[in-house]
């Protein structure tokens, strides 16, 4: 039986404009409090441990703890402050210190162990089963075995880890937007559209700069200028400010912080009985061992390699009329897209006025209306936290409250770069009542400027897809138990609902929607799209190579078994020669500001993108032979996939859709690798 949706009021929402942050840290405490007050009445049970009386409780205790932390750290990385980073190492430092008061209770545990030694007895459902086996390895793999000394030891390697990884990601911001490139002369602006121009121009008044042009290592600044900057020593010049982020050896370096990381996680696996971080990591993915991972590496390593090694020739070909004999890596991007007007007539700023983003936004909208039956509905009387967040009440195919959705779409000084998808409060059933989601997607897009809208390169669009199929697997959750609603799931399968959204962005019948020149309002030519269409095997050899580069190097430095005080930079050489088309450029290092793997939760798991491309294509192969918007297909899709979250094993998921395991061949054939 479904349960009612719970009306959510003005006071639930979160109150953005008055949050004080300054009492966040008094306030992190007095709902620990709590939270232990809840489990000591947990502990305090009479009754023989069971599933509803420990596993269903312990899911709910920290409910408040969890949700003041992701407002906090959806801050951090959104809108960040100085006040902010000040209080994170010790809200973070409170928040791991709890975490593990939890992790390695020794009563606490012995009651989950006993409801685990007793799961047959209990008659648990499928989502039930998985909650309960997530505590108990949960436990497990946080030290529940350990004796005292050795728990003592992993608290203080938690506390470590937490506050370098905040200050990796601290390092790496400041770095990001102290750079700034000022253009003084219209020498400097050879071969820039007009569109990038402008927002040169627009950069350089916010940053008092005014009648000059500035370029900066944002991505809507810095990557248009390394694509059509004819100033081949500008290029150069910005390539290194963006490839030297915190390895400069000044207060900003995180070249130290990287060897701590990775020896801490090496302690940390080997006090818990793994051999390597990876080891810890992958038991607890699809994946499931280092050596599956780098088979399934070295196969697209072995199909790829060839193919990215002609992807550069032609490049350098190119490159080569120029008088330029050694292609380098400031030089890429400038001659792939001279190649890609070449090749494909293919040119991002002539199609650019034809992906205005509130059109996008309308046109991804209305894919998942088709869909899934969602109704996306503009409110103007919700708070946020910045005034470019666009907030929207999702509603379901019976107008039902599902969720609710906020955007942030443009880049600023407190928004780390990057787009991403969170959610400020998750998805679960209590009491009686469905409590839905509160889901933000966050990005980085070139902003408008004082002659046009925001206009989106077509890279940008398909961002934007991405994360708004995260944003529907957050949304569409159907869960009953937090541990296991919306996106936690494993890392390996979590971008599937993501990528395989993208697809969309290549069908004609869904640009459609949201593909109408800004100015004209007509549709994007029928040719325009067959270009992009092909684009997706434009360079494909080289794109899949450089994802594989960055998944080994975070094999590279998950798998050591041992610590190594390694110099970061020659790590890094011996690590990517297996994936190096080019020079390696002295005084680079992609590991100092490699966050995924780093501040964020990809360590281990940074081949899950290829991975799930598998996945990706694999699934949309069979809305393809029965139509992209077949709502059988959707709707098998929804129950199985969106709704289920990790309420089950996700191969067990897939296969439920798909009818099979999934085959590599579907990604390959779409790459044009086969």
């Amino acid at each position: 039986m479904s349960l009612p949706v719970t009306k959510v009021t003005q006071q639930e929402l979160i109150k953005f404009s008055e949050l004080n942050i300054s009492p966040f840290v008094s306030e992190l405490e007095k709902l620990i409090e709590n939270a232990k007050a809840e489990l000591d009445a947990l502990l305090a049970e009479n009754h023989a441990p069971s599933f509803e009386n420990t596993i269903e409780k312990l899911e709910f205790i920290g409910q408040d703890v969890q949700e003041l932390s992701s407002i906090f750290f959806n801050l951090n990385s959104a809108e960040t402050t100085d006040e902010i980073q000040a209080l994170a190492p010790e809200f973070s430092a409170k928040l791991t210190a709890y975490g593990n008061d939890v992790a390695l209770n020794e009563e606490l545990f012995l009651r989950v162990r006993s409801v685990w030694d007793c799961k047959d007895d209990f008659g648990l459902n499928v989502e039930q089963q998985t909650v309960l086996e997530k505590a108990y390895l949960g436990f497990v793999r946080n030290g529940a075995l350990l004796d005292d000394e050795q728990k003592q030891e992993l608290r203080q390697i938690d506390e470590q880890l937490s506050k370098a990884s905040l200050k990796f990601g601290e390092n790496v911001l400041a770095e990001t937007n102290s750079y700034k490139l000022v253009l003084t002369d219209e020498s400097d602006l050879e071969g820039l559209p007009e569109s990038v121009i402008e927002y040169a121009a627009q950069i350089a008044k916010e940053t008092g700069d005014e009648g000059k042009w500035v370029v900066n290592l944002q991505y809507p600044s810095f990557i248009p200028f390394m694509k059509y900057s004819s100033r081949r020593d500008l290029r150069e010049t910005l390539y290194m400010a963006s490839a030297t982020k915190a390895c400069k050896g000044n207060d900003f370096d995180n070249q130290d912080i990287v060897k701590q990381i990775a020896g801490l996680r090496i302690k940390r696996a080997h006090l818990l009985g793994y051999d390597s971080h990876a080891d810890y990591v992958l038991e607890r993915r699809m994946a499931q061992s280092a050596q599956v991972v780098e088979d399934f590496m070295g196969d697209l390593l072995a199909k790829s390699k060839p193919a990215a090694e002609a992807d550069v020739k032609r490049v350098g070909e190119l490159a080569l009329k120029d008088g330029i004999e050694q292609i380098q890596p400031w030089d890429f991007s400038f001659y792939a897209e001279k190649l890609k007007q070449l090749e494909l007539n293919l040119d991002e700023e002539k199609i650019k006025p034809y992906f205005e983003l509130n059109n996008v936004i309308n046109g991804v909208f209305n894919v998942a209306r088709i869909l899934y039956g969602y109704d996306f509905v503009l409110r103007d009387d919700i708070d946020v936290y910045h005034e470019d967040v666009l907030t929207y009440e999702v509603l379901d195919r019976d107008g039902l409250h599902k969720a609710y959705f906020y955007a942030d779409f443009f880049p600023r000084k407190g928004k780390r770069q990057g787009a991403w998808m969170t959610s400020f409060k998750g998805q679960y059933k209590k009491d009686g009542k469905n409590h839905r989601p509160h889901i933000s997607i966050v990005c980085n897009f070139s902003k408008p400027t004082a002659l046009k809208p925001a206009l989106l390169t077509f890279n940008e669009v398909t961002t934007l897809f991405h994360e708004f199929g995260h944003a529907l697997h957050g949304m569409s959750s159907e869960c009953t138990y937090p541990s296991v609603s919306g996106t936690s799931v494993f890392w390996d399968f979590v971008e599937l609902p993501s990528q395989i959204l993208e697809n969309w962005c290549y069908e004609k019948d869904a640009l459609d929607f949201f593909a109408r020149h800004y100015q004209t309002k007509e549709m994007i030519p029928d040719e325009e799209i067959e270009k992009i269409v092909k684009s997706q095997q434009f360079l494909e050899g080289y794109n899949t190579m450089r994802q594989l580069s960055f998944g080994y190097l975070d094999m590279g430095w998950h798998t050591l078994s041992e610590e190594k005080d390694t110099d970061v930079f020659e790590f890094e050489k011996e690590v990517l020669e297996k994936t190096a088309l080019m020079p390696k450029v002295e005084g680079t290092s992609t590991s100092c500001q490699f966050s995924h793997i780093f501040k964020g939760g990809y360590s281990s798991g940074y081949y899950s993108y290829k991975w799930a491309e598998v996945l990706d294509a694999d699934a949309f192969e069979k809305f393809k032979e029965e139509g992209v918007f077949n709502p059988q297909v959707a709707q098998s899709f929804y129950d199985n996939v969106l709704s289920k979250g990790g309420s089950e094993h996700p191969s067990i998921l897939y296969e439920r859709f798909r009818g099979r395991a999934p085959k590599v061949d579907a990604l390959l054939k779409r790459a044009g690798l086969l």
